[in-house]
């Protein structure tokens, strides 16, 4: 036996005890919709499929693999302390010229290094609903992976989802829907695929909090207790997408999953990953989150990170396990196959830098410049700074601005982050690394004398953590403020520190700058803070045109002081990269109109949330295993808030422009030959699941026309009404550049897919026969377009 842990076992036999004591059995879980906290075994682990689109990869491998010993397969498993700046490295086999390979963070842009950018975040990414920009800032980013020698990009996230609105890494995620993460989450694989660098996609699956995210002495990481349906329809969704792709590697979390850990899950990984959508690349651990030796290679992890105690030094436990019969070497052998083909598939093995190269261990020594930013690069970024800003309120046409004589700027978020104003250790609750970590280059944070929840000593473009970035410079918005200032003539008055400021009442416009942070290993404390909303308050009772910028990493609630008249404009600026200020004010000033939209729903108070939005604790006989049972199935976000009938501030797709648009001509065409049979398995599996998945059932257009005096961009939005399900779920989106006066008719493919649902007796995705309301609009709940298509 391997690495045979007995306070585990003691662990594993309470959990059992206190849910069978606790929760309603279930003889079968297609009987149930529910599992009630019980992972249903799923052996043995799939050999990798070596499909047609893997075929020449999945050859090449196996070629390879079969040169090697048993020991040199089981060392290309575990990972080894990085003589670079890797997140970590595996094993090689130097016998055989095979160099192993790297793995940094992070899928927000490489950080801890030099010579990078830093790219706009996962929020801002979903904000954008940019299909072609989302693959073009993975191509750009990608390229400087390449170019640093890291074989493997530790991202996109799609997991967490946003289930719970306080949660710490939502902003490393693109969206709380599963349609619009799983869109934007496959062109960012694809497009950092093409530039030759895996994806790991992450973190499968249902890591929805960082509240006892990994285990706390004798307590275990918390169970996210989830249905079988909730499960396919919502949280594996964007998974699907991103195996669809073609990703090179899945990420599993840090949780357990219906009490068995996500690393050693059997049913997520073998039954579902590797089966039913028929993944062809691996499963690497979270870093630390192998918790079993046998358990976890027989459930289907392939590589552990950053080092594995369980499997060994050079993965000696494995071989001890092959010998003495306990593991088939054929499982050893498809983890190092399922690497090795993955390296061919991106073409690794043909002119890739080497590993790490330029990441230093210590950037204040001498060393080696690799520059990896491609001038090239320029127009992506900006493009995607401007483009993840949503306009949520703008009365009297206070944007754009025009010329003004004097312009006052408050809030501490306005400039670039000071190292100086950082408190004392003991003042600090939590901080985040802005910068390459080894020179610490900025430290905002959140502190108990000044407010919580925010980065009081500057504007912040990323979130805190691994999902963090290097950015080459900082564009804050005071700096690109100053500029236009100079161009304009303008005069500037500005006070970054006092929370209820002196104002000049010749001000023609009073811009306040806000945050809302998050970062990896916390949940948030709340969707607002009060130091923050006071400031907008005081500015506002004396300035008759207030405008008021967050940035913010999460959901970030305004009913505080929204409705104030002498607020006039709110923008909600979510995390844009080093280019944020630039951005902000080629908005501001008109330049360009705003064009994004919200990827969540903005309520009105935190108890509006169907779940709360509240981490999970530990309590009563549970303490030991905490138990997140996510009883409110599929309808987070805006399905909840329709199921609810509860009225938010800002819905989901929300955003304002320049101008205005107007929708007409709603076609809606059923393809022939659609069956409304379930897919039943066996059938032919893809990267994704059943082929015909993927085939297109139907097609909607409508037209759109600019009825404004502003050229811009419109967002429109698909809504399906599946039998039985939501009222409403998104299923396509199209943005599309309208001048003034123009129409322009978007068209939408409806797959088989996104008709179906998850049926748990079946098994398999059910097309039922009957009619489903379609809705085509500017928003979730702004849908003047409205049809129906029977099936």
């Amino acid at each position: 036996m391997v690495s045979f842990n007995t306070q585990q076992l003691a662990r594993a036999t309470l959990i059992s005890a206190a849910l069978f004591q606790s929760a309603t059995a279930v003889a079968n879980i297609t009987e149930d919709s529910y599992f009630y906290g019980q992972s249903p075994p799923v052996y043995p682990s799939p050999p990798q499929p070596g499909s047609a689109s893997w075929a020449t990869a999945y050859a090449k491998a196996v070629a390879l693999v079969s040169q090697m010993t048993l020991e040199e397969k089981a060392n290309i498993t575990v990972g080894y302390t990085p003589m670079t700046g890797c997140s970590g490295e595996t094993g090689s086999v130097p016998r055989l010229n095979w160099p192993g390979v790297c793995l940094s963070d992070a899928g927000n842009g490489l950080r801890a290094t030099d010579f990078v950018n830093g790219w706009p975040s996962g929020v801002h990414v979903g904000a954008a609903w940019n299909r072609n920009l989302a693959y073009q800032r993975a191509l750009h980013m990608g390229g400087e992976f390449k170019k640093k020698g890291v074989n493997v990009a530790l991202g996109p996230v799609v997991g967490p989802l946003g289930r719970v609105a306080e949660g710490g890494r939502n902003w490393e995620g693109i969206s709380n829907d599963p349609y619009l993460c799983g869109a934007l989450a496959a062109e960012s694989v694809s497009g950092i695929q093409t530039a030759g660098v895996m994806t790991s996609v992450k973190h499968y699956i249902g890591n929805e909090q960082e509240t006892n995210r990994v285990p706390d002495g004798d307590v275990a990481a918390v169970s996210s207790n989830i249905d079988d349906k909730t499960l396919h329809e919502l949280y594996l969704w964007p998974f699907t997408d991103a195996v669809h792709a073609g990703t090179g590697s899945i990420m599993c979390s840090y949780n357990r999953i219906n009490n068995s850990y996500a690393c050693q899950n059997s049913k997520t990984l073998n039954g579902i990953l590797k089966t039913e959508l028929g993944f062809e690349g691996f499963v690497v651990s979270d870093w630390g989150a192998q918790h079993t030796g046998l358990d976890s290679a027989l459930a289907g992890l392939d590589v552990v990170m950053p080092e594995s105690t369980y499997w060994g030094v050079n993965g000696g436990n494995l071989t001890i396990a092959v010998n003495n019969g306990s593991l088939t070497e054929a499982r050893v052998t498809d983890m190092a196959t399922r690497l090795i083909s993955a390296w061919y598939q991106m073409g690794q093995d043909v002119d890739f830098p080497e590993k790490g190269i330029g990441m230093a261990l210590d950037y204040s020594t001498p060393h080696t410049p690799i520059y990896a930013r491609d001038p090239s690069s320029q127009t992506v970024l900006l493009n995607g700074a401007l483009e993840g800003h949503v306009l949520v309120k703008n009365t009297n046409s206070a944007l754009p601005l025009k010329s003004p004589k004097l312009l006052s700027i408050f809030g501490y978020d306005a400039v670039a982050p000071n190292k100086m104003d950082v408190p004392s250790p003991s003042d600090v609750i939590a901080t985040w690394t802005f910068g390459f970590e080894s020179l610490l280059t900025y430290v905002p944070f959140i502190s108990t004398t000044a407010p919580p929840q925010i980065a009081i000593n500057g504007t912040i473009i990323s979130g805190g953590g691994s999902g963090a970035n290097a950015p080459a410079y900082i564009s804050a918005p005071f700096d690109a403020i100053k500029e236009q200032a100079y161009l304009d003539g303008t005069s500037l008055f500005w006070d970054f520190y006092d929370n209820d400021p002196a104002i000049d009442t010749s001000s023609d416009a009073c811009l306040v700058f806000i945050n809302a942070f998050a970062t990896e290993g916390s949940d948030r404390i709340g969707l607002h803070d009060d130091y923050s909303d006071a400031l907008i308050q005081n500015v506002a009772a004396n300035c008759s045109n207030t405008i008021v910028t967050i940035h913010n990493a999460g959901v970030r609630l305004v009913d505080q002081w929204i409705d104030h008249p002498n607020i006039t404009a709110v923008i909600f600026a979510h995390l844009p990269g080093q280019d944020s200020g630039r951005a902000l004010v080629q908005l501001l000033y008109g330049y360009q109109s705003f064009s994004g939209k919200l990827p969540y729903t903005v309520a009105k108070n935190e108890s509006d949330y169907v779940n709360a939005g509240e981490p999970i604790l530990p309590e009563g006989e549970f303490q030991l295993f905490p138990q997140d049972n996510f009883t409110e199935g599929v309808y987070i976000d805006y399905r909840g808030f329709d199921q609810k009938n509860v009225t938010p501030r800002y819905e989901f797709g929300f955003g304002l422009t320049y101008t205005t648009f107007e929708y007409s001509e709603l076609t809606i065409e059923k393809l022939a030959g659609v069956s409304t049979s379930y897919l039943p398995p066996p059938a032919d599996v893809i990267e994704g699941g059943i082929a015909s998945l993927w085939d297109v059932v139907a097609q909607v257009t409508a037209t759109i026309t600019n009825t404004g005096s502003v050229d811009a961009a419109e967002i429109a939005q698909l809504y399906v009404g599946i039998p039985g399900g939501p009222v409403r779920q998104l299923r396509g989106f199209s943005k599309v550049d309208i001048p003034v006066g123009s129409n322009v008719t978007v068209e939408f493919d409806l797959l088989r897919r996104d008709l179906s649902e998850w049926g748990v007796t079946e098994q398999s995705w059910v097309l039922q026969s009957g009619s489903y309301p379609i809705y085509v609009g500017a928003s979730s709940r702004d849908l003047p377009l409205v049809g129906t298509l029977t099936i």
